[in-house]
């Protein structure tokens, strides 16, 4: 299981890090991504990281400015996000897979329950 959190409501310019804490033996052998839904648009892939934290992949839309790690020995995989802007504003979900650093949700067999975050301008 799969749990996020730290979402919330923040200004143009604004920092949050989301948190996903993991259930289960296997989180350090699975690779992990953090994926987001704005109102009325599909999901859409935001950053991945390998199982061992080593590698990492980022969209566009957020390279630079957001920044995915991991904790294996805490089983929590974190997404740092700077210089927030208005059109962040979507349900975070984070997700786990086997297959590494991919960008397509249908890799990823696990799933959070999402957390939202709201870029005021």
């Amino acid at each position: 299981q799969l749990q996020a959190s730290g979402g919330g409501l923040v200004q143009a310019g604004g920092s949050l890090r989301l948190s996903c804490a993991a259930s289960g033996r296997t989180f350090s052998r699975l690779a992990m991504g953090w994926f987001r839904q704005a109102p009325g648009k599909e999901r859409e892939f935001v950053a991945a990281i390998s199982w061992s934290g080593g590698s990492t992949y980022y969209a566009d839309s957020v390279k630079g400015r957001f920044t995915i790690s991991r904790d294996n020995a805490k089983n929590t995989v974190y997404l740092q996000m700077n210089s927030l802007k208005p059109e962040d504003t979507a349900v975070y979900y984070c997700a786990a897979g086997v297959r590494s650093l991919s960008s397509w949700s249908s890799d990823y067999n696990y799933w959070g329950q999402g957390t939202l975050v709201t870029v005021s301008s």
